[in-house]
This record gives structure tokens, sequence and C-alpha cells, in this order.
């Protein structure tokens, strides 16, 4: 389920400096993580973003999961 996830994240130099983005549009990783670090819900961020999927956060709560993972 985490590769699945995890391929909903794109790094495009093209696309936002190449940050990690949603499926390669301008949301980027950071922005989501930031809101639901301020509390924002799932919900929440699905209500101003319509274009935006709950896969799509919970990959990008996985990508930030990899990202701080150590062996």
């Amino acid at each position: 389920m985490d590769s699945e996830l995890l391929e909903r994240i794109t790094i495009n130099p093209e696309v936002c400096h190449g940050k990690p983005t949603i499926r390669n549009t301008r949301y980027m990783v950071e922005g989501i993580i930031e809101y639901l670090a301020g509390g924002d819900s799932i919900e929440d961020i699905l209500q101003e973003f319509p274009d935006i999927e709950k896969e799509d956060i919970l990959a990008c709560l996985a990508f930030a999961a990899r990202s701080i993972h150590i062996n």
C-alpha cells in the first residue's frame, strides 16, 4: 500500500523548483504536512482543495514518514 501511495508524490524540476508535489501539480507535500501540523483535518484540506483526494494526503504522510526513517 505504501508504494502505491508514494506513486502519487512526484518530483519534477519543472514544477515547484523540484520540491515533492502531489501528482505533478503545484500542491507541495510540505504545504499539506504544514496544514495537518497546524491542526487542519483531512476533511478540512479536502474541502479547501477539491482536486486533492484523501489518498493524496495519506501519500504526503507516507512520504514524510519515509523521509525521516532511519535504518
